[in-house]
This record gives C-alpha cells, sequence and structure tokens, in this order.
C-alpha cells in the first residue's frame, strides 16, 4: 500500500501526460489524473478532484499536485469535503518535477507528508544538484568509491535516474554520484537527470554509511544490467 497522487491541471491532455511521466518512475504508486471539464473544455471541476481523491488513496493517503492557482481552490476544497481531511495533502509544487519526485518518494514506501515534502523539494533541486561542486567528500572511515561507465543507450535519462534512486530504498547510505566537475544526490531523481549523464560517460561513486557497500554494489548491478531497458 502506498501514498497515491492526484494530478490536478485545466489541461485534461497535460494532467494525464505528467500522470503517465511519474508513473513510469514508479509502476506501484497510484496516479490520477483530474484535468479540464467534465466536456472536455480548459478548467478544474470539483467532482472530478474529488473522484480523482477517492480513487488514489488506497489506504496510505494522498498528494495533491496542481498547475494554476485556480486549480489549488480546486483541490483544498475537495481536500477540505473529505470524510477525512487529514488523508491528503495538497501541495506547492512545479507539476511536473514534483510529480515525479513525490512517485518516486511514494514508490521507496514513504509516508504521505515525506511524499508531500519531496515533491516540494523538487523545485529547483535538479539545477542546484548539478552545480554542487564535485570535490572530495571527507574521509569518516567507512567511504566506498567506485567508478561505472553508462553503457545503456540513452544514459541517466528519467526512468534509469528513478531506478537508481529507488534501489537505495531503506538503506543507511549516503551515495554522491559525480560527472565531471558536477555531483548529485544519488537519491534525487531530478539531481541525477541534472548531471545530463549519456552512453559512454565515466561516473564516480561516493558512499557514506552502514551500507555504503551495499549501496554502490546496488548501482553497479543496475548499471551491469543497463538500467534493465
Amino acid at each position: 500500500m502506498t501514498v497515491g497522487l492526484v494530478v490536478v491541471s485545466h489541461s485534461t491532455g497535460l494532467a494525464e501526460g505528467v500522470a503517465e511521466l511519474a508513473g513510469q518512475m514508479a509502476p506501484e504508486v497510484r496516479i490520477v489524473p483530474a484535468g479540464g471539464l467534465p466536456d472536455g473544455g480548459i478548467g478544474t471541476d470539483f467532482e472530478k478532484v474529488s473522484a480523482a481523491l477517492s480513487d488514489a488513496d488506497t489506504g496510505a493517503g494522498a498528494v495533491v499536485l496542481y498547475d494554476l492557482g485556480s486549480a489549488q481552490m480546486v483541490a483544498d476544497l475537495a481536500v477540505e469535503t473529505l470524510g477525512d481531511p487529514d488523508s491528503a495533502l495538497v501541495v506547492d509544487a512545479p507539476l511536473v518535477e514534483g510529480a515525479v519526485a513525490a512517485a518516486v518518494s511514494a514508490q521507496g514506501g514513504n509516508d504521505m507528508k515525506t511524499v508531500a515534502q519531496a515533491a516540494e523539494s523538487a523545485r529547483g533541486s535538479a539545477d542546484a544538484a548539478a552545480a554542487e561542486p564535485a570535490g572530495a567528500a571527507p574521509d569518516t572511515g567507512g567511504q566506498v568509491t567506485r567508478e561505472l561507465e553508462l553503457t545503456n543507450e540513452v544514459g541517466l535519462h528519467a526512468r534509469p535516474a528513478a531506478l537508481l534512486a529507488r534501489s537505495l530504498t531503506g538503506l543507511q547510505a549516503t551515495v554522491k554520484i559525480g560527472l565531471g566537475d558536477k555531483q548529485a544526490d544519488a537519491a534525487s531523481v531530478l539531481g541525477l537527470m541534472g548531471l545530463g549523464a549519456r552512453k559512454g560517460d565515466h561516473l564516480t561513486l561516493t558512499a557514506d554509511g552502514p551500507d555504503a557497500v551495499q549501496a554502490v554494489e546496488r548501482i553497479l548491478d543496475l548499471a551491469r544490467r543497463d538500467f534493465d531497458e
């Protein structure tokens, strides 16, 4: 049972597209689009959003993302009229990036508040992570460093980045991935995508923590399998 997501947009196509993209990252998460008016026109509909909330919540709650201000008002109202308003959270986050980050967090088994925080932290996280200097991390005595070459055709695009981030779920380890003068937190899908890593690129993995060795091995195993592409 995972936290569900509702994507509220003025456009039916936009809501469905965002839900489809996020769903590629998190196949076990229920992501329900609620876009447009019942007649297919541009706008947001209270009944549609309410139905989406009911569909998305399988028992762990739901996180709601929206595109424009009036969509937020409809989403807030739909949540307020739930039998248990605490079973859903409306978050202020970039729609696409927030949905992706939230979906990966939910796939990892996180609770509703943590999933909401993942969506909110997506604002600007890709640029910030990619710009992080790739200098040497302090040696804590348990640090593990490895290198790998990307051999899959598309490099660290959306799906491989999501698989990599999800592979670290449950481990007590902090992992950084470096490419040239850029570095990203391996738990951040947007940060990994911000590296722009392509086939043939050499990445440096640096891990700290009790599960550092296991974390690095999981990533290396994914790379050996070309991220199951």
